[in-house]
């Protein structure tokens, strides 16, 4: 696609976000910190369904992410064809992502569908930004609810990291970790017994 056409869909894009407007949602999340230079509010279900319409497009994936709003974002996690996106194109990403509901975006829609899902995860279940390791266990979540399961040295880095982060001072992080050890004690008897393992005596697996 022609840099014009980029541009243009994108200018029709922004101003279509404010006849979706939601000002309360947009107050309450500026309210929780969510800090972005544009907030419109507008509902995920909403910004899915644009998605749908828009259709995948790398080129309109990468101007819409470097916009610094709130909807432009979360769309362009939506368009980014995943089976196209380069690694470093994710780590760059990961690296502007400032708030944990755009780290929990991008995991579920987006990174969990890359070839490179698992190292993405197991390098950032490993990094000191809590937004790396939200996006991490989120991305773990949704591998093993598809069934998915890691190999011995996997489950050993998972497990050990999944216990440190339950320790966090990060809610969402510890809120993370907690749903990807879930997730991964419904692989199968085996795994829900190394989980519990692995949290006793602390936590338990419900």
């Amino acid at each position: 696609m022609k840099k014009e056409d980029v541009q243009e869909r994108l200018r029709r894009i922004k101003r279509g976000f404010h006849g979706m407007m939601n000002g309360p949602v947009a107050q309450s999340m500026r309210d929780k910190g969510l800090d972005y230079h544009l907030n419109w509010g507008v509902p995920f279900v909403q910004l899915r369904e644009l998605a749908q319409e828009t259709g995948q497009d790398y080129d309109l994936a990468i101007a819409l992410w470097k916009e610094d709003i709130r909807e432009c974002k979360i769309l362009a996690t939506l368009v980014m064809p995943a089976s196209a996106m380069p690694e470093e194109v994710a780590e760059i990403w990961m690296e502007q992502t400032r708030s944990q509901e755009m780290a929990e975006m991008q995991a579920f829609n987006l990174y969990q569908h890359v070839p490179y899902a698992p190292a993405l995860a197991y390098r950032w279940m490993a990094s000191d930004r809590d937004v790396c390791q939200i996006c991490a266990y989120g991305i773990l979540a949704r591998l093993f609810m598809r069934g998915q399961e890691p190999n011995e040295r996997g489950i050993h880095e998972f497990l050990d990291q999944a216990v440190a982060a339950l320790h966090s001072g990060s809610a969402g992080v510890r809120h993370a970790a907690m749903n990807a050890v879930t997730r991964f004690a419904g692989l199968g008897l085996l795994y829900e017994r190394m989980a519990q393992s692995a949290l006793r005596p602390d936590f338990n697996i419900i």
